[in-house]
């Protein structure tokens, strides 16, 4: 689905010096429809963060806003369609955009919360989660298991642990 005018589905939750900034693929559905990042109760984000330490409590989709004082920020790589991967337009992942953006914001971390964002970003399969050896001008990048429930076989909390050991102190 496209919106009128270009809006995006979901605002960026970035600023300049974030320790941290995760970026999916595109919103889905249920997440397009309440505003709201990770909002299908499926969705293992919120407690994936809390669990790796990542963040001192678990958040409700709706407080997405919140992160930024944890020095946290959130976009994804099709910001004008939502929905499931596979029925995305190819064209929906606007690549320049989201470099430009991490580029513009330098923050220290960009974890990607599947594979499939990984390989759309970075051109390329990604053999295996953590730490990849591309940066984005100054930003180290991450590849992490999809907290989607449509990801569930593939569902490891490891590497989110191993990414909140990378964060540094706010």
């Amino acid at each position: 689905m496209k919106p009128p005018a270009e809006q995006h589905i979901l605002p960026d939750l970035l600023r300049p010096g974030l320790a941290l900034v995760f970026c999916g693929t595109a919103a889905g559905e249920r997440s397009a429809r309440e505003g709201a990042y990770y909002a299908h109760p499926g969705n293992l984000f919120w407690r994936a963060l809390f669990d790796a330490g990542i963040t001192p409590r678990r958040f409700a989709p709706h407080e997405y806003p919140e992160l930024l004082h944890l020095g946290i920020g959130l976009t994804d790589l099709a910001k004008l369609h939502s929905g499931n991967d596979a029925d995305l337009p190819r064209e929906a992942f606007d690549v320049p955009a989201l470099l430009g953006k991490i580029e513009r914001h330098h923050p220290r971390l960009l974890a990607f919360t599947s594979k499939a964002a990984a390989r759309a970003a970075l051109g390329r399969r990604i053999e295996a989660y953590g730490l990849q050896p591309e940066r984005i001008g100054r930003t180290r990048v991450f590849a992490l298991p999809s907290p989607s429930g449509q990801a569930r076989r593939h569902w490891d909390l490891a590497p989110w642990c191993a990414l909140a050991r990378q964060v540094p102190p706010g």
